[in-house]
């Protein structure tokens, strides 16, 4: 799939748009359950986003031609002039990837085969992720002559937390079978093939999707702030949060729901 044309997707979402506006030459909008999509985020009706690729691979990576395209459209003999423009496209494409980290819903990665290059990117700037046996993982970028620059480098490190791990990945694009990145913590389950590793998603949004999107929304929020801050800093935002987001109405619904041995599958909360 188009990558770059698939995430922006996710920030350039109108709150009222319905399903039938998702019609895209690369990518395929589902909504397999209630307030579910199966790509897409700041919409009020969805509540969580899984991804997944379509083809025999999660995604080989970049298209080489369509990037050896954006970049030989900067001509010029300046050398300062053909430097701002190759920044400002890459600035473009980092904000595409970051569109994951700042939707507000809960992003889940399903990978099957191979996540290579920009998937690495993709994937860790989603929340949770989610791979079936046969997946592997290459930061592939070092084979093709380049460091890269749109967010593995940057949050790879905080996922796996072994900077001895992400160097050697880095350095060396060697492949990272399903059992050692789920023994380093890059994907938190691995399933036997890419029909249960999409069952196994599908319940883990609907589960998602079926708490107050206020609590939701407002948790990934702060998990993000947290990472980015010291301990004091991200209190101190929490506090701040919460001082409007505690008089939501959602919370008398919870415990009503609880005192009546309820489930908040049982509930029905308010669009947000």
């Amino acid at each position: 799939m188009d990558i770059y044309k698939a995430i922006l997707l996710l920030s350039n979402m109108s709150s009222d748009a319905t399903i039938s506006s998702y019609s895209y030459e690369t990518l395929k909008v589902t909504t397999p359950a209630d307030h579910i999509y199966h790509a897409l985020g700041e919409d009020s009706n969805c509540r969580a986003v899984i991804i997944s690729g379509s083809g025999k691979m999660f995604t080989s990576g970049i298209d080489l031609m369509d990037l050896m395209s954006d970049f030989t459209q900067l001509q010029g003999e300046d050398a300062a002039r053909i430097a701002w423009g190759v920044r400002k496209k890459i600035t473009e494409y980092q904000k595409s990837f970051s569109a994951i980290e700042k939707c507000t819903k809960p992003v889940i990665a399903a990978v099957h085969n191979g996540c290579l290059g920009v998937g690495v990117d993709l994937i860790t700037a989603c929340d949770i992720r989610y791979c079936s046996q046969d997946a592997y993982f290459q930061v592939k970028e070092v084979d093709m002559g380049v460091a890269t620059d749109v967010g593995t480098l940057q949050r790879l490190p905080n996922i796996i937390g072994s900077r001895s791990l992400v160097n050697e990945l880095a350095f060396t694009a060697r492949k990272m079978m399903s059992d050692e990145a789920l023994s380093s913590g890059l994907v938190s389950r691995v399933f036997p093939d890419k029909a249960s590793l999409l069952s196994a998603a599908f319940d883990l949004a609907t589960d998602i999707a079926s708490k107050s999107p206020v609590a939701v929304q407002g948790t990934k929020v702060n998990l993000l702030y947290a990472r980015d801050h010291s301990v004091e800093e991200s209190l101190n935002y929490m506090a701040t949060w919460n001082m409007s987001m505690l008089q939501t109405e959602d919370i008398m619904t919870s415990a009503q729901a609880a005192l009546q041995k309820k489930t908040p599958k049982d509930v029905t909360f308010s669009k947000l």
